[in-house]
Parts: C-alpha cells; structure tokens; sequence
C-alpha cells in the first residue's frame, strides 16, 4: 500500500475520532458562563469548532473500508492525541499570550494525564481556563480507558467477559462506541463520588470538582499553586489516596461488581499486586524518611503514604518536595512510577498487568530450559493453560513495549544532558523523564518554566509516546517513511 493511500486511511479515520470528541469539549463554555468570563468564550470555542470542522474535512477523505488495518489504527491514535494537545493548546496562547511550546507543553501534559505544568501565578488564571485544564485531563482519561478495551479485545488472552465483543474490529470508534458505554458511566459515577469524598474535608465545591477530575483521571492540576500541600489540609490528602487508588484500578472491575453484587475487586490480580505494591513501598519509603531524612514520625507518615500513592497511580499530586528526599528514596519511587497502575484504568507506566505476565514468562522460560525439550511445560494465565502460540506472541509484545520504554527514558536522559548548559541532578532528571513517561506528572525539581527549550520539547515527546505505550508513535514514524505493504 503506497503512502498516500495509507495515510488518507490514517487521516479518515483520525477525522471520524475528532468528530467524535468535538461536542465533549463544549462543556467548558458553560463554565466560562457560569463565572461570566465572557472574552474567554470565543478562545475556548476554537476547540469544539476546530476539532469539528477538521473532523469533517478528514473524515470525508474516499477510504475503503476493507483497507483499515491494525497499523493505520494506531497512527490515528498516535494523530488523536497529538491533534488533541496541538488544538488544545490555542486557548493558552490567547488567554495567557505565551509561547507556542509553553502552551504546547501544557496542553500535552493535560490530555496525557501528566501534572507537570510551565504555568506561573496560577492563583490568578480565569477559573475557565483552570476548569480547561483540569477537564481535559479528565476527558483523557476517559479516551485512554475506551482505547485500552478496544486494543485489549485485539489480544489473544482472555479480557473480561462482559466487555468482550462477539466480533473483532480494527475500526477504533466503532469499538469504543461498542465497548465503552457501561463505562463511561462508571467513570462519571466514580467522579461524582470522589468530589463527595474531598468535599468531607471542608473543601469548597469548585476546588472539590477539579480535584475530583484530576484525580479520578490520575492527572495531577489543581487550581491552586504550591500543590496539595498549599491548601495545609491533612484530611485532604488523606481523603485523596482513595481517589487516587481508585482511578489506578481497572475500570471494568467496577462495573463487574455492580453488575454481580458482589466485590469482584481482590479477585483481580492486578489490583492485589497494586495493594502489595501500595504497602510494600509506603512502608519503605515511611522508613526512609525517618531513618535516613530525619522527618518527624507524623510527617514520614503523611508525605510517605500520599507521595507513593501518588507515584504508583501515576497521579501528580504532590504533598512534598522530593527534591528533599534521599536519592535512595528517589530511585525506589521511580521504580514504581515507572511500574504505574493497572490496565484499562487511567494510570500510566507500564501497568500491572504487563509486569504480571512478563513475571509469568520469565518463570516459564526458566521451567522450559531445565527440561528435556520433549516435555510440554504450559504457560498458565488467569487461572487457565494458555497455548504456546498464543502465549509467546503476547509475552513478545510485552516485553517489546518494556524495552522501549527503557530506551526512551535513555535517550531523553541522554539528549537532555548534552544540550544542558549547566549540570543538573541525575537521579532528579531522571526521575522527571520517568515522570513523564508514565503520565505521572509528579516532579522531583527539574521541570519547571525556566528549563531549556530543546527540554521542553524532549518532555512534550516523552508524555506522548509514554502515553500511548510506544508502540503507536513509532508506527505512526514508520508509516511516514514507508508506507504499508
């Protein structure tokens, strides 16, 4: 398939996901009206209006639709969400008449549900545009779970019954559509929920919204600068780690157990490994900051707890300042920042469920190499023996998208370093790209308004591709310099 005819498929069915998200993004009109900020209703309707008229012109591109493969489905993801920043990004342009890759950044770091932000005097933004940033983290999360059921149900392991189709599309919309109705209500039930929860804390109602938006989609903005510790509310950040934790669990596990009255969430293993993890690195990290740091035993207890709650749900709230923390603690909360949370949640990283299988292969591997190659050893998933043709593809994939990773996070270390003017902390540099890379948003210093240009852009890459889980940007690059066969 020559190029042209490729990307016109590409660029029909990016048109046909822009359409479909267009009428989402008006909700923020209503804000900006509620507040009467009415010089910002005409920047933020460029959005709507743009992802719609270009939605239309892409969508009505001739494709055929037997041409639609695998690969053009995810260079229109790697499009969608590239699209979404670069659109997303007008308002803060107009509004805060800043630089191109400022507001780039921004809105990069909104739709891939990263907390870092270049923004400064944050407490005197309009409240519509605090509202947009913390909205379009919320409506990316909402993207990233639909996709990841819809990408889920192309594997050749078993995925949750009541959320597998009777037939297989490689049509994306048709599949979120099909996939994603039961939870997108979840999801807005569980956002109504957790502002409930932070409004126990005294909260007032605008600040509990856009916390509940931002945490539930394991995003990070909050309306305030200084982080969650400027609101100086212990209860708060007790009340959050629910809300975090929730957002890290598979979506359709709450559906499940609506569905059968029954708790179906510690049957998961990914959530009884994300509960271990929980434990595990709280404790760790409680210790560190005693016995290493010197905190007060209240204080190690309530920045411990909330900061690997926070790194492990990929949430960019922040109750401390890691710059403070020992480097050993640093290094231990990058590990499991760069593990994230579970699939078909909203949280980043390279998921549970992925570290789970290529556990399960390693151990497999191992079990094969000291026996005769005459005896079949089974690969065992989900309580089942998975056959070696389906699980050795399914081990590949995984453990493909974990070296990518790792050569990501050293290559952005690497270009940052050589055009750094000054020296700067490793150990904090490379917590950030990790931060980045696993849609966390949680910062150890390094990111920051006065970083270096060719930074910012390393940063704007790395949420993007991290985001996405490699794969697509490099098929979508792939596809722009061959083609499909």
């Amino acid at each position: 398939m020559g190029r042209i005819r490729y990307f016109s498929i590409v660029l029909g069915e990016l048109g046909e996901m822009l359409t479909f998200i267009s009428p989402l993004t008006l909700f923020t009109l209503l804000v900006a009206i509620v507040f009467r900020e009415w010089d910002l209703l005409l920047p933020l309707a460029i959005v709507p209006l743009l992802f719609f008229g270009g939605g239309m012109i892409l969508n009505s591109i001739p494709r055929h639709p037997g041409d639609v493969g695998f690969s053009t489905a995810l260079c229109s993801v790697a499009l969608l969400w590239l699209s979404f920043a670069v659109v997303s990004c007008i308002p803060f342009m107009i509004v805060l008449d800043i630089p191109f890759t400022d507001a780039l950044f921004e809105a990069m770091a909104g739709w891939t549900g990263t907390g870092f932000s270049l923004l400064q005097d944050i407490d005197l933004l309009p409240r519509s545009l605090l509202f947009w940033r913390t909205y379009i983290q919320w409506l990316g999360g909402l993207a990233i779970i639909s996709l990841s059921l819809t990408i889920a149900f192309r594997s050749n392991l078993d995925t949750m019954a009541p959320f597998r189709p009777e037939s297989r599309s490689e049509r994306i919309i048709p599949g979120i559509v099909a996939n994603g109705k039961e939870i997108w209500a979840v999801y807005i039930l569980l956002t109504v929920i957790s502002v409930g929860i932070i409004m126990v804390a005294r909260v007032p109602l605008w600040d509990a919204l856009n916390l509940a938006l931002s945490g539930i989609s394991t995003g990070g903005f909050i309306p305030v600068a200084g982080g969650v510790s400027s609101y100086n509310n212990t209860t708060l950040e007790f009340l959050l780690i629910p809300v975090m934790v929730m957002g890290s669990i598979p979506f359709s596990l709450f559906y499940m157990t609506y569905q059968n009255r029954k708790i179906s969430f510690f049957s998961d293993e990914q959530v009884r490994i994300l509960i271990y993890f929980l434990c595990f690195g709280s404790l760790v990290v409680i210790a560190d900051l005693l016995f290493i740091a010197r905190y007060a035993p209240a204080e190690a207890v309530r920045q411990g707890l909330f900061m690997m709650t926070a790194v492990m749900s990929t949430t960019g709230f922040q109750n401390a300042n890691l710059y403070l923390f020992p480097s050993v603690t640093l290094v231990f909360l990058t590990m499991f920042m760069f593990v994230g949370g579970s699939s078909g949640s909203t949280a980043g990283g390279l998921h549970l469920s992925r570290i789970a299988l290529g556990y399960r292969g390693i151990v497999w591997w191992f079990r094969r190499a000291f026996v005769r190659s005459t005896v079949l050893v089974p690969f065992r998933y989900q309580g089942r023996n998975v056959p070696i043709e389906v699980a050795e593809p399914e081990l590949s994939k995984s453990m493909l998208v974990i070296i990518l990773s790792v050569i990501t996070v050293f290559i952005a270390t690497m270009v940052i370093l050589q055009v750094h003017i000054i020296s700067c902390d490793v150990t904090v540099l490379v917590f950030d790209i990790v931060s980045a890379l696993s849609s966390c948003g949680v910062s150890a210093g390094y990111v920051g308004p006065t970083m270096p240009l060719v930074s910012k852009w390393v940063f704007i890459f790395v949420m993007w591709i991290g985001r996405l889980d490699v794969i697509p940007v490099i098929v979508l690059f792939t596809g722009l310099l061959k083609g499909s066969d």
